[in-house]
Formats: C-alpha cells, sequence, structure tokens
C-alpha cells in the first residue's frame, strides 16, 4: 500500500492515523488479463489505482468499433467519471490489460473518508482537476494535431506503455485506424 500512500502524499500529508484510516476504506484485488471491472450501461461504483499492471477504458460504437479513452499504469487512478460521481449507467468499459493489482474506493467509502478526513477532498479535488486538463488537452491535441504528433505524446506520456499495449489499442487512442498506425509507424521507423 505504499505506492497508494506515496501517491496521496505528493497533494496532502496524512497523519499515520489517517493513513490507516484511508486503508481500512480500500479493497485490494489480483487480476488476470482481460478481466472486465465495469461494463458499458453498469453504475462505477469505484475508482480503481493501480499498484501493478495496466487497466484500460473503453467504449464500443454502434458499428462494433473500440474508442480506447485511457490507460492506467502503476501509480493511475482510473474510473467512469461520469458514472462515478452521477451515480448514473456508464458507457465505458474498464478492462484490465496486464494481470493488474488494483485497489478499489468505493464511492460510499470515499464520501465517507471525505467528513473523517477532510484533506482527501482536496486530494481527489486535485485528481479530477488534472484528470479535466489532460482531457481537454488530449481533445484539443485530436482535432489540431497530426497523427505522428499525437503519437509521440502518446509516447512521452505512456512510455512504458508502447510495447506492452497492443497496436490497435494505441491506434484508437490517437484516433487512427489500425492501418494508418502501422503505415505511419513504419515511415517513423525510416526516419
Amino acid at each position: 500500500m505504499a505506492l497508494i500512500l506515496e501517491n496521496i502524499a505528493k497533494h496532502v500529508l496524512l497523519t499515520p492515523e489517517e493513513q490507516e484510516l484511508f486503508l481500512s476504506k480500500l479493497e485490494t484485488n489480483t487480476y488476470k488479463a482481460k478481466t472486465i471491472l465495469l461494463n458499458a450501461g453498469e453504475v462505477c461504483k469505484h475508482s480503481y489505482f493501480v499498484n501493478s499492471g495496466i487497466l484500460r477504458s473503453f467504449n464500443i460504437n454502434d458499428n462494433i468499433v473500440e474508442h480506447v479513452l485511457s490507460f492506467a499504469c502503476d501509480g493511475w487512478w482510473m474510473s467512469d467519471m461520469y458514472s462515478y460521481f452521477s451515480q448514473k449507467p456508464g458507457q465505458l468499459f474498464i478492462e484490465v490489460l496486464e494481470n493488474a493489482e488494483v485497489v478499489s474506493l468505493s464511492k460510499e467509502n470515499q464520501e465517507q473518508l471525505y467528513l473523517e478526513i477532510p484533506k482527501l477532498e482536496r486530494f481527489f479535488r486535485i485528481l479530477i482537476e488534472n484528470s479535466l486538463v489532460a482531457n481537454q488537452q488530449r481533445l484539443m491535441d485530436n482535432l489540431s494535431l497530426p497523427a505522428e504528433e499525437r503519437f509521440e505524446k502518446f509516447c512521452s506520456k505512456y512510455g512504458t506503455l508502447v510495447h506492452k499495449v497492443p497496436q490497435k489499442q494505441i491506434a484508437s487512442f490517437i484516433g487512427v485506424t489500425p492501418e494508418f498506425f502501422s503505415k505511419m509507424k513504419a515511415r517513423l521507423l525510416k526516419k
């Protein structure tokens, strides 16, 4: 549990008693690759912290095409934020891509922690603000940058994932077809 406490300590300092209370509200599980943690149409009742492994969130459109929204690796949080905060059915799947140890925090326990350890509300506000900024930047990149630059940004943000995640999922994340991605990568390798 050291990793999650380090993650929190980047933004707020918890006393040993607060750390103990926080940890008591968490559930840690190990999952095999291809395990679905959340299905589209379900209400998201947990946020997930990755101790080890890789998760992805994605949507499947009416044409049965997957659109990858995000990846999470060691030390990252993931949730279907729309569903988690509204407590309405979401549109995202959350899948384990690589065997993972994942810490779950239920919405109910998170709300209780806000009352018992108010500084955690600040911590999660900072996470949400950072997520909002990153999502807006990604949207602007998808609207204005060429695919090669979007791939370069992916590599700098998710460098460890480039060789661990299927190429078609990276293509989906940067908004191109797998065929285009393959040709683009071949061009980049020739440079």
